[in-house]
């Protein structure tokens, strides 16, 4: 199985976290990949960097006036004078009523959702690299792998196609599954973060060609907050493609596994050609957001689960925090996925 991932990830460190009311370390740091690598490189996998796409792909989810302000942003925060390091949102319009300013901080408050997502000097760059390694990842399946690991970093199924959130910047998952979805027919995502993704529903909620379904921490009482609830279930041509899956904060692997079999279920019914898994490991009772209590036994079982799908499958690393059991949790999950892939 190969992993695909990029370098420059690492140009992406972010200080600013502003959670509860308190500004603190963002749990979002570049040590999660070399903990996840060294998780999938004991199942065996074959690591490769990714290739550049350009912008195009991107630019099929993600409005072009949103990429030029992550582009330029940190720039034109510095140039205030009296900035701080990052670009950090103080204001958040919800956009009802409103337009897009010109100035940078009220344009921070138009494309930031929250006080997560900071902006850096290399964020840009590193939020691009993440797209692309899923494109080179979806450009294997496209080639004919059955199954292959996008390590992305930043994550981005909070991305919106025009605003940050969540740690995210460029929703990955959504860019390969529209790139899968144009060459390939209809695709589905399975998204088994702990948190809804909510910027990939919107993405999708109103265009039938990617069935999107997404198993989350209830969102009456856990972030996104604001959507992820069980009758969301798409509009216009998406109307019927949106499914969601809200478990009580804290639930263990039962039903959460439960979930999954679902949501499979579901997917066995559709008519999509290839599988996009938005995997969160930050399910984990000991992830530090604690927001699920599953075992790394039920890692494992899920991804037997998912693994039995006959159809091509691309993982794409979305959560998953700092923690001593992150890279062992990658690791249950490839194990399980790759001991029931279809041969």
């Amino acid at each position: 199985m190969k992993l695909v991932w990029s370098p420059q990830h690492v140009r992406h460190a972010p200080r600013a976290f502003l959670s509860r009311g308190r500004l603190t370390v963002s749990p979002e740091r570049p040590e999660r990949v070399e903990r996840l690598m060294e998780g999938a490189r004991s199942v065996g996998v074959e690591p490769m960097e990714a290739r550049r796409f350009g912008r195009s792909p991107v630019l099929a989810v993600h409005e072009r006036r949103y990429l030029a302000f992550l582009e330029t942003a940190h720039v034109r925060w510095r140039e205030l004078g009296d900035a701080g390091p990052e670009v950090v949102a103080n204001m958040h319009p919800q956009r009802y009523p409103g337009r897009c300013p010109a100035q940078i901080v009220g344009e921070a408050g138009w494309y930031m959702a929250d006080g997560a997502c900071p902006i850096g000097e290399g964020t840009f760059e590193a939020a691009l690299a993440a797209a692309d390694t899923a494109l080179t990842a979806a450009s294997l399946l496209l080639g004919g792998v059955r199954e292959v690991y996008a390590l992305c970093r930043p994550p981005g199924h909070h991305a919106f196609a025009d605003m940050a959130g969540g740690f995210c910047y460029l929703n990955n998952t959504a860019i390969a599954a529209a790139h899968l979805a144009e060459r390939m027919g209809r695709v589905a995502i399975l998204d088994i973060d702990v948190h809804h993704g909510n910027g990939t529903q919107a993405i999708f909620y109103e265009r039938g060609e990617v069935l999107t379904l997404s198993i989350h921490a209830d969102p009456a009482a856990y972030y996104p907050f604001f959507w992820g609830h069980a009758g969301e279930r798409g509009r216009a041509a998406g109307a019927g493609a949106n499914r969601n899956w809200p478990l009580p904060v804290g639930s263990g692997d039962e039903p959460w596994l439960a979930a999954i079999g679902e949501a499979l279920a579901m997917l066995s019914e559709s008519a999509c050609t290839a599988l996009v898994v938005a995997l969160g490991l930050d399910v984990h009772e000991g992830d530090p957001l604690q927001g699920m209590r599953v075992s790394r036994a039920g890692l494992h079982a899920a991804g037997r689960l998912i693994g039995g799908r006959p159809l091509p499958v691309l993982l794409v690393q979305e959560g998953g925090y700092p923690q001593p059991e992150l890279g062992a949790n990658l690791a249950a999950f490839l194990e399980g996925f790759l001991s029931a892939r279809p041969r």
